[in-house]
């Protein structure tokens, strides 16, 4: 039976690509191509674009209370459907239905707090700042804008963008990964769903052809992007140079300090979870855990024991701790950045290379793997992996352990573990990391908090969701208003206006 064909959302209507190329969505844990993706044309690019920018001017003017009526109604769909986006999840991306439907949770959160727009986009009220004279500001939208989402987390990072843009005012258009379309689509469905009316959401699937439309298109206001550093750095150049505010959260290197005080099976528990968790395939994953004093040793045997625990398997299976990775091709990068480590000179500790799932032998499947004795000139200490690939680095103190952290390239997220509250509180006020976690291995922010890097992890002025994504969708407009008597005219002033 031949794979089906997914195409695009435009209008309010689900469209057939008229593309002649075409992309594979696989099924990670068989190693299936389950779909052939459209990848859509620039013409594709621009009806969608054409669409937005017709829903906007209804959109924008439509009360903020009747957008957030519409937004609870998407959250209450979403809640019905979470298992089945959970499912979409896990079939693509392969990652385990419970840490999907966690996934699908922390997107909600976003709805939920997107629903208070009417509260969150109040202004300010001054009134007599001079004789007769009031001031106020508002917030308004910024008119179509984008979002260009990763393949880790097609329904949680959407989320991020797709209810913060609506309820602000602004109409929409997705560029999911090519790699994990099909719950995205299913987010379309929904918001039609709720009631939002056609072209306010638009999504079109592809690869750079359709990015370099939205990047360059003079219709498009704003682009938000989520991925590798690389792709951040091009997303944010080209977008800043044609004129579009850009937030683009690029690559991680997430560090973990484990002070010599800490409870080391706390952190064994910790890094099991933050580091092999997803197989490893978060821009919040723990890939590097800095061990201070004599702790490495007791922390190696201690997650040497508890890797044996681990459970992996296909992510529909309820039991599952790790599923395989996305496609063939980021197996094959993840496996050779593992023998890279080895010709480096680090020790290989874990080794799962070998491991082969049965029954589903063709799968993307590899198992969890550690090492030891990892130097900071070393590629895989300084580049980004994205997989089930923790290293241990050795450091003598607590000023050296800070330092490896602060001298790192990227600065996404970071946690230490310790006792010592002085400690702690002095590490989170030196660290050069946009997220902190103290005895918290994963410190994603809460969805009225705001999420984002420093460094090359994030380019751009804003942070994501929060208030940081209230500022990144409107522009502050402020009125100085005066309304005097028709018959007490002054005369002209050629002095910088004072408020009198």
């Amino acid at each position: 039976m031949s794979a089906k064909t997914i195409g695009h959302y435009i209008n309010g209507q689900h469209v057939a690509g008229t593309s002649s190329r075409f992309g594979d969505v696989y099924n990670p844990a068989t190693g299936e191509v389950q779909a052939q993706l459209s990848y859509a044309t620039a013409v594709e690019v621009d009806h969608a674009i054409s669409a937005a920018q017709a829903a906007f001017p209804a959109w924008s003017s439509t009360p903020a209370l009747k957008r957030a009526r519409i937004l609870f109604k998407f959250k209450a769909l979403l809640d019905e459907h979470a298992n089945e986006l959970a499912k979409t999840i896990s079939l693509e991306h392969g990652k385990t239905i419970s840490d999907a439907r966690g996934e699908v949770t922390r997107g909600i959160e976003v709805v939920e707090f997107a629903c208070g727009m009417p509260h969150l986009l109040k202004g300010d009220y001054n009134e007599q700042v001079g004789t007769g004279i009031d001031t106020y500001s508002m917030h308004q939208p910024l008119g179509v804008v984008t979002g260009i989402t990763p393949f880790n987390f097609p329904v949680m990072v959407p989320l991020w963008m797709i209810p913060m843009a609506l309820a602000t005012g602004n109409t929409f258009v997705l560029k999911p990964s090519e790699k994990t379309p099909s719950a995205s689509l299913m987010l379309a469905d929904l918001l039609a769903e709720a009631d939002l009316p056609a072209g306010v959401f638009n999504l079109v699937n592809g690869d750079k052809e359709a990015v370099d439309v939205l990047l360059t298109d003079k219709r498009i206001q704003a682009i938000s992007f989520v991925g590798s550093t690389p792709i951040a750095e091009y997303i944010y150049s080209t977008g800043t140079k044609n004129g579009k505010r850009v937030q683009a959260l690029g690559g991680a290197k997430n560090h973990l300090v484990v002070m010599p005080d800490a409870d080391i099976d706390q952190v064994a528990d910790a890094l099991i979870g933050a580091g092999y968790g997803s197989a490893g395939e978060r821009c919040m994953a723990i890939s590097v855990a800095v061990t201070v004093g004599n702790t490495a040793d007791a922390l190696i045997a201690k997650l040497q024991e508890k890797v044996k625990d681990i459970t992996i398997d296909q992510g529909l299976n309820e039991k599952a701790d790790m599923g395989p990775l996305v496609t063939p091709q980021h197996y094959a990068k993840v496996k050779e950045y593992v023998d890279l480590g080895i010709t480096e000179g680090a020790k290989l500790v874990i080794d799962g290379r070998g491991y082969s799932h049965a029954g589903h032998e063709q799968g993307f499947f590899l198992a969890p793997c550690l090492f030891d004795n990892v130097t900071k000139d070393m590629r895989i200490y300084k580049e980004e992996i994205f997989g089930p690939v923790l290293s241990i680095v050795r450091a003598e103190t607590f000023e050296e352990a800070l330092q490896l952290v602060n001298d790192h390239e990227f600065g996404n997220g970071v946690a230490i573990f310790t006792r010592d509250g002085e400690l702690a509180r002095e590490f989170t006020h030196r660290v050069q990391a946009g997220m902190v976690g103290v005895n918290v291995a994963i410190p994603v922010p809460i969805a009225f908090h705001s999420f984002g890097g420093w460094k090359r992890s994030l380019f751009g002025d804003h942070h994501i969701y929060g208030t940081e994504g209230i500022r990144f969708y409107t522009r502050l407009k402020t009125t100085t208003s005066r309304w005097p008597a028709s018959n007490k005219g002054t005369g002209a002033e050629f002095v910088m206006p004072t408020m009198k």
